[in-house]
């Protein structure tokens, strides 16, 4: 890869004259922020960024992880004395960081595009790539770069191989736009749409439209359509404007025709009627298309070379999917795209899934290389030594060709079928598999021969949301507060190690389930992070102290009978978790049991209390509030006077996810959230995503005469006659029955349908009269719409039920982008 190439000399002459330099010839390759992502330590340069955690608490773990080059804020004070370390001062990190990127775009003359708006950027950047790479060789955004750190990243990528740069820019409030376009420095610019994405951080519409049109201050072209700018002063000076929309514009759209699975759309150009084909019938889809279209059209290309490459349009898959596999394995499916930086995202994403010791990459040649493949190659063989990659094939010519720079134990294929063919003499056996491959190489025909063969019903659980709501709460706490999140009953429906990974990976201070088995678990699938154990019993306390389990201790029973365990296996200081009754009257020590116990536990070395805790009846309930008072005060009385009686600290608890938003006073040093990270909670109605989808499909389709029933008991009578589609979920999937006879409602092509007749143990029935259903059309049965909770409350329970009540066989799907 033909790269311009930095020391770290050359950085410092770039962004300060404050440094520290003991190798001033350290070779830079990669800007990192993140310490759980160094994937080639000798060649990166970490800035230390100050945003949820101040980076500079992370530059020892760096440091250990064998980075030797830094940018921190003036005034850092490192912990040691790095004697072999370069260290450069800045003002501002995150301004140095965006300074390098803008000196290192300038270095380039070739075409920027730069794309904004509400949706639709990155559908658009890769539309665009898979429509433009035939002619230029294309460097983008990786994923969905496009914030103040993402674009400085993707511009970094930069080389002089390339002839062409897409890069996405996003914002979330007044004032950051200027600093993206110093940075992308755009000379064509794409202006998707403008909705209500993101515009929590603006006062009105106009106030978001007015900063993000100044990305294309100086750009020469602008794409937009007058639709989504309310005056055309707005539109910045200079630029060779391309518009389109429904009226008088350079492309006007005049109608959209369904056939054979193709849509057709019918446009003016220059006094022309011109057409495209996609396979693509969303509104969504079809926007983004013609933006498309008017990028291409504003690159004089021929009308019947966009006609044939937009028919060929492939649907953007920008996520990953973790899968169960065969013979006990995980997949992890990324088998849509394929260069060095999706590379990277993707294994650090399987560096994160600890169920498995062994983990294996198969990987189909990089495309769009022409120059310098050599540096490419030893760039992946760099970055699965660096990974700890245990097992790697690589299906291609361009790969096999290169064989000699990756382990004696690789093995190389020319095609994927002829890796297909080799297959059943491979012995895929407990072990993480990541599929990486480029479009043309068609690795979803290897997934699915690799993925556990399930029930087509599916619950997908979308990582990047659960995170997003992780960082919602933790934005609440202050650097002191701890947080513990609950996984228990299958992390309600959601998971096992899945999540608890991502949170291990995430840094969270504990981890709580109900049972010791949901905690050995855990330890078996790799997880090392502190475990709560809620509902231990005399019994399980053997495996507990094995797989090193923290236990709840709610009775005097209880104490005594592990300090006995303990005693008898000589260990000391066992950490526990005493629980106080405070009001909720079901687990915990009782005011009469106190003096006891603050005797047991002050004079017995064998345990040692990491916290104590009480559970809040209702904290989310205003007309209650006087008793959730109650019940902190009853916590701070007891901890106080244990707090003077202990010669150690321990941690107090009692927040739930309702209290971490209503009562701060309550945080105290440790909170735990529940279902909150799961998008469930009225408190933060808007503020939160939806993490879990369960979605199905019909299996059938049959026409009602009047008079006719449906299903068991003959409860199900449409008055009328009409349609029923068959949809594959029932009780045993956990679609209770009192979901039947109307009362539940499923969404299918965007419309509610209510079910007929009584809910079946693997199906059920609903009513899709006048609509155009067909077999195999995808049904939502809770999601974005409709919710979880306005699930619940048609059958009068709560979310809590309905997520934990999804059965096993129900398969979950994992996306991480």
């Amino acid at each position: 890869m033909n790269r311009l190439t930095y020391t770290i000399l050359d950085i410092a002459t770039i962004i300060t004259d404050h440094k520290l330099l003991r190798n001033e010839n350290d070779d830079i390759r990669y800007l990192i922020y993140d310490s759980r992502k160094v994937n080639d330590p000798k060649h990166s340069l970490f800035f230390a960024l100050k945003g949820n955690k101040d980076g500079h608490s992370f530059v020892d773990v760096v440091y250990n992880l064998g980075v030797r080059n830094f940018v921190v804020a003036d005034g850092f004070v490192p912990v040691k004395d790095y004697i072999d370390a370069n260290f450069l001062y800045v003002e501002d990190t995150l301004v140095a960081l965006q300074t390098l990127a803008k000196y290192h775009r300038k270095q380039f003359n070739y075409p920027v595009i730069a794309i904004t708006g509400s949706n639709g950027k990155t559908v658009v950047k890769e539309w665009l790539n898979q429509l433009l790479a035939i002619d230029f060789n294309i460097v983008r955004s990786p994923k969905s770069y496009n914030s103040q750190i993402g674009v400085a990243l993707s511009l970094w990528q930069l080389s002089s191989d390339n002839d062409l740069a897409i890069i996405e820019a996003g914002i979330s409030k007044v004032g950051e736009m200027d600093k993206l376009r110093e940075m992308i420095q755009p000379t064509v610019g794409i202006l998707t749409n403008i909705g209500p994405a993101h515009s929590d951080g603006f006062r009105s519409t106009e106030e978001k439209i007015v900063e993000k049109l100044k990305l294309f201050k100086g750009a020469d072209r602008l794409i937009y359509s007058p639709k989504y700018i309310s005056a055309a002063t707005l539109i910045p000076e200079g630029s060779q404007l391309f518009t389109w929309g429904f009226d008088d514009t350079d492309l006007k759209v005049l109608r959209k025709e369904q056939d054979k699975g193709f849509l057709t759309v019918y446009a003016e150009f220059k006094k022309n009627e011109i057409s495209i084909e996609i396979p693509f019938n969303d509104e969504a889809s079809i926007e983004n298309a013609i933006i498309c279209w008017s990028v291409m059209l504003s690159m004089n290309y021929s009308q019947e070379i966009i006609r044939k490459r937009m028919k060929a349009l492939l649907a953007v898959e920008m996520r990953l999917e973790l899968k169960n596999g065969v013979n006990n394995c995980s997949i992890i499916d990324d088998s849509y795209s394929c260069d060095i930086a999706s590379l990277t995202i993707a294994l650090n994403f399987l560096q994160q899934q600890n169920q498995h010791k062994k983990r294996t990459l198969i990987l189909s040649d990089i495309p769009g290389v022409e120059k310098d493949k050599l540096s490419i190659y030893e760039t992946v063989a760099l970055l699965l030594k660096s990974n700890s990659i245990d097992g790697f094939i690589g299906i291609g010519k361009d790969i096999s060709s290169f064989s000699s720079l990756f382990s004696k134990s690789a093995i190389f294929y020319n095609s994927t079928e002829d890796f297909i063919k080799a297959l059943p003499g491979m012995n895929f056996h407990d072990e993480t598999i990541l599929l990486k491959g480029a479009r043309s190489f068609y690795f979803e025909k290897i997934s699915k021969l690799l993925t556990l063969k399930t029930h087509d019903t599916s619950l997908e659980i979308n990582l990047n949301a659960l995170e997003y709501n992780l960082n919602y709460y933790k934005r609440k706490l202050d650097n002191q507060t701890k947080l513990m999140v609950m996984v228990k009953a299958f992390s309600y429906g959601s998971g096992s190690f899945e999540i608890a990974n991502l949170l291990q990976f995430n840094r969270v201070d504990y981890l709580a389930v109900a049972y010791p088995d949901e905690g050995i678990a855990l330890r078996v699938s790799g997880i090392k992070s502190p475990i709560m154990v809620m509902s231990p019993d005399l019994l399980s306390f053997e495996a507990i102290i094995d797989n090193y389990l923290e236990p709840e201790i709610f009775s005097l029973d209880l104490l005594r009978s592990l300090i006995g365990l303990l005693e008898d296996r000589g260990i000391k200081e066992y950490p526990i978790h005493i629980k106080i009754e405070t009001g909720m009257h079901r687990l915990g020590f009782e005011a009469q049991d106190f003096n006891e116990l603050i005797e047991i536990v002050s004079t017995n070395n064998s345990v040692k209390i990491a916290s104590v805790f009480s559970h809040l009846a209702a904290s989310g309930s205003p007309k209650h509030d006087d008793f959730t008072r109650e019940q902190i005060a009853k916590l701070k009385m007891f901890t106080n006077e244990l707090k003077e009686i202990l010669p150690y600290s321990f941690l107090v608890h009692i927040s739930n996810t309702a209290a971490i938003e209503r009562w701060p006073e309550a945080r105290f040093d440790m909170v735990r959230l529940g279902i909150g990270l799961y998008g469930v909670g009225s408190l933060s109605e808007g503020l939160l995503e939806t993490v879990a989808t369960l979605k199905t499909s019909v299996s059938q389709i049959k026409h009602i005469k009047k008079g006719e029933t449906v299903g068991y008991n003959r409860n199900g009578v449409l008055e009328d006659g009409g349609t029923i589609a068959t949809v594959k979920i029932g009780y045993a999937d956990g679609f209770s029955r009192r979901f039947g006879n109307g009362v539940g409602k499923l969404l299918i092509k965007g419309k509610l349908v209510p079910t007929v007749g009584d809910i079946c143990m693997d199906m059920c029935m609903v009513d899709v009269t006048d609509m155009p259903v067909k077999v195999g059309d995808e049904v939502v049965v809770f999601g974005k719409e409709p919710t979880v909770e306005s699930l619940a409350a048609s059958i009068e329970t709560i979310p809590y039920e309905i997520m934990t009540g999804i059965s096993q066989r129900v398969k979950r799907i994992y996306f991480y982008e």
